[in-house]
Order: C-alpha cells, then structure tokens, then sequence
C-alpha cells in the first residue's frame, strides 16, 4: 500500500515538474531554465530534482517529448475535420494554447541556444518540429485548390507546411516581443486570406 502511493506521489511530482518547466522553458527559454527557480516553484528542494531528472537536460528532454506527444493527442482528434478547419486550428493551437505574446514554442525556445543543447535534445525538438511538418504537409495537400497551388503536389505541400510553420514561430517572436497577441493575428493574417481558411 505505501509503495503504491509513494509511486503516485512520484508521479505526481514528476507531472508538476514537467509542467514548471514547460512554463519556464515557454518562458525564459532552455539556458534560462533554471534548476534552483524550478524546484522554488514546484515547491521541493533542489537537490530533490535530481531523484526525478538527473541532469537539466533530461528536463528539457523531458519537456520536448511531452509536448511532441501532446501534438501527436492533437492531430489524433482531428483527424476527421475537413482540412481547412485543421489548419485554422493549427494556427489557434499556437496563438492560444501556447499563449502568444507571453511564450513562444519549445521548439522556438531551444533552437536559439542550438549549439549549446545536448545532442538528445536537439534530435528530440528536430523530431517534434519534422512531425509538425509532416502533418502539415499532409493536411494541405487535402486543401481544395484555389489558385494558390497548395495542394497540387508533395513538394508544393512540403513548401507550403515550412511557411505555415514559419509563419506561426514568427508570429510568436512578434507577439512576444510585443507582449500583445494582436501581433499575433496580424502577422498569420495574409496567410488565412491566402489559404481561404475559415475564422
């Protein structure tokens, strides 16, 4: 009985760390996620994060791997939505769920520090950002031409899905530095009127 609630509380620790350290990722990117801050706001002493993660970069891991399977959950539940519908919610995901103008992606929040992250790391946050590409790519290709030329054939999907993704992780940058989401907005909108995506 006591080591069945020792193991939730282990978990439970654990999920609300990775959470904390999402936050601060989003926030302060990978070099300002800070151990000492991490455990303040989890509420633990620090050496009590290394029974949890033995090394900065296994939070960061971690948190990379989290939010790659959380994108997988995503894609998953809409599966079904015509193919406008899933890239309008694709550009909601950034702006809302990720909180433009207070935090850009993890993706955003490493790559900034590309040459300092651990090689794990970086093929972890190089994976999340290739499966947002290829669902991307997947998603426009089943977009109805409308002279934009999206959905003609694989490479012209493949293009297109870099400068979704671009355009969002910009977007992001613009918001943050603004700390306003209208930045936001502004900045996707050329592309919602390209796309004909609904609003």
């Amino acid at each position: 009985m006591s080591a069945s609630i020792s193991r939730h509380t282990l978990t439970d620790t654990r999920q609300l760390i990775l959470r904390k350290a999402r936050e601060l990722l989003l926030t302060h990117s990978y070099l300002g996620l800070n151990f000492q801050e991490l455990a303040d706001q989890v509420g633990i002493r620090k050496a009590s994060l290394y029974h949890h993660f033995p090394s900065k970069g296994a939070v960061g891991l971690a948190v990379v791997e989290d939010s790659h399977q959380r994108f997988r959950h995503w894609c998953e539940q809409r599966r079904s939505e015509p193919a406008a519908r899933q890239l309008q919610a694709y550009l909601r995901m950034f702006r809302d769920q990720i909180g433009a103008g207070s935090r850009v992606c993890a993706i955003a929040a490493t790559v900034g520090e590309w040459d300092c992250i651990e090689p794990a790391l970086q093929a972890a946050v190089a994976g999340f950002h290739r499966s947002q590409l290829d669902w991307l790519a997947g998603v426009v290709r089943q977009l109805p031409d409308s002279g934009h030329g999206a959905g003609r054939d694989a490479a012209a999907a493949e293009q297109w899905a870099a400068l979704i993704n671009a355009a969002c992780q910009g977007a992001l940058i613009n918001a943050r530095l603004r700390a306003d989401p209208t930045a936001f907005d502004a900045a996707v909108a050329p592309l919602i009127a390209t796309l004909s995506l609904p609003r």
